[in-house]
């Protein structure tokens, strides 16, 4: 398993859904500069993430509607890594369980360079992707 151990001015988790992001940036010493909620919306991201580009990365877990992050972070040349979600379930497992701990936990594992990393697909292969995926759910399925 490869973990994201480089270092930088400001760390930020986000815990994603559909809808909704839960934002939370680090600095480098670990104080909490944003904890927030809000809409699954670019402008929005950008509003909150403006003051720290050039100086930040943006982790988040690996799960169905991560593309759009990954691409908007291309984008405005935000650095963008992805968490295994299954290594990451290991890590920061524990008994209280929101949004608002998870997305701190994330920025908290990237800033201790312990976030397991996942692959990120660039956008030109992800419809190779799943092309592949439903040919071989055919055959499984025949």
């Amino acid at each position: 398993m490869n973990f994201y151990n480089n270092m930088h001015p400001y760390y930020c988790g986000i815990d994603l859904h559909v809808r909704i992001l839960y934002v939370c940036i680090l600095n480098h010493a670990g104080n909490t500069l944003v904890h927030k909620e809000i809409p699954a919306n670019p402008e929005k991201l950008q509003k909150i993430l403006e003051p720290y580009i050039g100086n930040i990365v943006i982790g988040v877990e690996c799960m169905h509607c991560w593309y759009w992050v990954s691409d908007f972070c291309y984008e405005i040349g935000v650095n963008f890594i992805l968490g295994h979600a299954l290594y990451m379930k290991a890590i920061h497992g524990g008994k209280v369980k929101n949004d608002r701990i998870d997305s701190y936990k994330i920025a908290n594992l990237i800033r201790g360079g312990n976030f397991p990393l996942a692959y990120v697909y660039p956008k030109e292969m992800r419809a190779m992707k799943v092309g592949i995926f439903r040919s071989r759910c055919f055959i499984f399925t025949r």
